[in-house]
């Protein structure tokens, strides 16, 4: 997966064409013997960002293993949307491996419509899979069948919920390049307005030293918007808020507001995007740029604020980089409580599950098996943000604890590299597994080292990254800390949402159709206010926006956002409940 982690939402679809068929359990036929020739298995793949057949190393891989070649079939890449899924559901054959959200009521709809196989026929043996049986049953509940094993969820954990999913980083925060910081005298930044004048601070010195003009504090870009605006969404997750629909709901159930809400959190980030716009710090082809371009500026050194680690960190944060002092660092802001996605034990709502048609399904699900063994987490998830890759390529055991070969450094730190030929040859960026399907959460303890499934987090490479001039400053300002997420803890300063799988239920055409015409309204005022030309535009802008959503029935829609966040914070306190008295297993060594 590219490195900007966008979150996957699979919508509902529609295949009332075939909901009279009637759902059934699979049964072992004839058809399904395993004949071990080599087989080319359909793999439907909505989280896939590459479309043919798997390529290098990873195709190696599972060719030695269980003599199948994999061809992606990736909607991402083939125009988004539904019409290839419909395409193909309407065909009778999805594929042999299937990739996909059951939420929305499609995994109910897979099971009537034939789609997918129950894979209990199957499962002797497959120790993988019955190890994350708590999770495949809260699925089969959840999608309205009494028993059967049709489908594994994705980022199952065997962590606590309450413990944060993420590992030294978490996913949002404010992070500022730290060299500049450190040459305007580490401000004390103690609100989100704070902000401001140590950007503009901050942007002067870089455009003083560079002589280069066109330095940004703030980059902003439209391609995520949903909802509501996207980037303005992010500094609202920095005091714990997330959305739902157009709800943003505190992790802790605290709160929950409307998007429109007039003096919200929402209305909050809007009102700092305007005066820094004034104050001259955002980049003025926000409006107009995508997140490629934006990126690109972040690694050019053009931009100095970032929403996320992985955006500043991964695309400035180099070895030379932060060898020489320069790079993206948290600066915490006094008031802030950063949104945390807590490990989910029941996974997430995204699954793999059975094609009903696939031959050999008796390989197809040791394939799958595998996915979930250490060895696979390690190999098909380096694509995902983080996973070791392959034992003896990237890494090996020394005196007891995984430490990075030399090449496993050099490409798990944005290198490239090609192969040895007895792994499969060619560059090791293109042999990673296409899937992009995490299917244990990556910072999990693997049972076999002790250590996490992540490198970053071993002892080795934390000496290496604490070593270097970036974070030996860094950790000497936060009070010693060796990592942002040792620091948040510390601090108070990160709100764990209990890592519930939540499935939001199918919505009815009429408020679809509703959200549609609301969310255009919310978006497109939301950049105008963002660049409006005065305070009194900016107010009349956001008035005339809370004036037409309410004319469009947002109302309606909010009632339905407001009901689903509420039953997801219910569902938090479930699980919460639920492993209460269970040990978690998620410290590392």
């Amino acid at each position: 997966m590219s490195l900007k982690k966008k979150v996957t939402v699979v919508t509902a679809l529609t295949l009332s064409a075939m909901l009279a068929l009637t759902g059934c359990s699979g049964s072992t036929t004839a058809s399904d013997a395993d004949d071990g020739s080599l087989m080319t298995v359909q793999v439907y793949d909505d989280l896939a960002n590459y479309q043919g057949m798997q390529k290098g190393w990873f195709a190696k891989l599972v060719k030695d293993k269980f003599n199948i070649k994999l061809n992606i079939i990736a909607p991402n890449v083939a125009g988004g949307g539904s019409t290839l899924f419909d395409t193909r559901a309407a065909a009778g054959n999805l594929g042999d491996v299937i990739i996909t959200g059951y939420g929305s009521g499609r995994g109910q709809k897979l099971v009537k419509s034939k789609l997918i196989s129950d894979m209990t026929p199957y499962l002797k043996g497959m120790d993988n899979i019955k190890k994350y049986s708590t999770a495949t049953k809260a699925l089969d509940t959840s999608i309205g069948q009494s028993s059967g094993v049709w489908g594994i969820p994705g980022s199952v954990s065997s962590r606590l919920p309450t413990e944060p999913g993420e590992g030294l980083e978490p996913t949002f925060g404010p992070y500022l390049r730290w060299d500049y910081y450190k040459e305007i005298g580490y401000p004390k930044i103690s609100t989100l307005e704070d902000l401001i004048p140590v950007l503009k601070k901050m942007q002067d010195k870089a455009r003083q030293e560079t002589g280069q003009s066109n330095i940004y504090a703030m980059s902003l870009f439209k391609d995520w918007d949903g909802n509501m605006m996207n980037n303005a969404k992010q500094p609202a997750c920095f005091y714990g808020f997330d959305e739902m629909g157009f709800v943003l709901a505190k992790a802790d159930g605290s709160s929950y507001q409307s998007v429109t809400k007039e003096g919200g959190i929402y209305q909050k980030v809007l009102k700092f995007f305007y005066d820094a716009n004034k104050a001259g710090l955002v980049d003025p082809e926000s409006t107009t740029q995508n997140y490629d371009t934006m990126n690109t500026k972040y690694k050019e050194g053009k931009v100095l604020f970032s929403f996320w680690p992985w955006l500043g960190q991964a695309a400035y944060n180099t070895t030379q980089n932060k060898a020489e002092g320069k790079g993206f660092m948290l600066a915490p802001l006094k008031d802030q409580k950063i949104f945390s996605y807590g490990a989910t034990p029941n996974g997430s709502t995204t699954m793999i599950a059975l094609g009903s048609k696939a031959k050999n399904k008796q390989r197809l699900v040791k394939f799958i098996n595998w996915l979930y063994s250490s060895e696979g987490v390690y190999d098909s998830g380096a694509q995902t943000g983080g996973a070791a890759g392959p034992k003896g390529l990237n890494w090996t055991i020394k005196d007891g604890k995984p430490v990075l070969t030399s090449f496993g450094e050099t490409v798990l730190n944005g290198g490239s590299a090609n192969v040895p030929k007895q792994y499969g040859g060619g560059s090791y960026s293109d042999g990673i597994s296409a899937l992009n399907f995490p299917t244990v959460l990556v910072n999990d303890t693997d049972p076999e080292t002790g250590y996490s499934f992540n490198a970053t987090m071993w002892p080795s490479e934390l000496a290496k990254a604490n070593a270097n001039a970036l974070n030996k400053d860094w950790s000497a300002h936060m009070g010693g800390a060796k990592t942002t997420m040792e620091y948040l803890k510390k601090n108070h300063m990160i709100d764990v949402a209990p890592g519930a799988t939540y499935v939001q239920p199918d919505e009815s055409s009429q408020i679809s159709t509703l959200r549609g015409s609301i969310k255009t309204e919310i978006v497109n005022d939301s950049w105008k206010a963002s660049f409006a030309g005065s305070e009194a535009q900016f107010n009349k802008i956001l008035k005339d926006m809370r004036s037409t959503t309410k004319g469009l029935g947002m109302d309606q829609v909010l009632a339905v956002d407001m009901k689903n966040a509420k039953d997801q914070e219910k569902a938090r306190k479930a699980i919460v409940k639920q492993f209460a008295n269970k040990s978690s297993s998620s410290d590392s060594k």
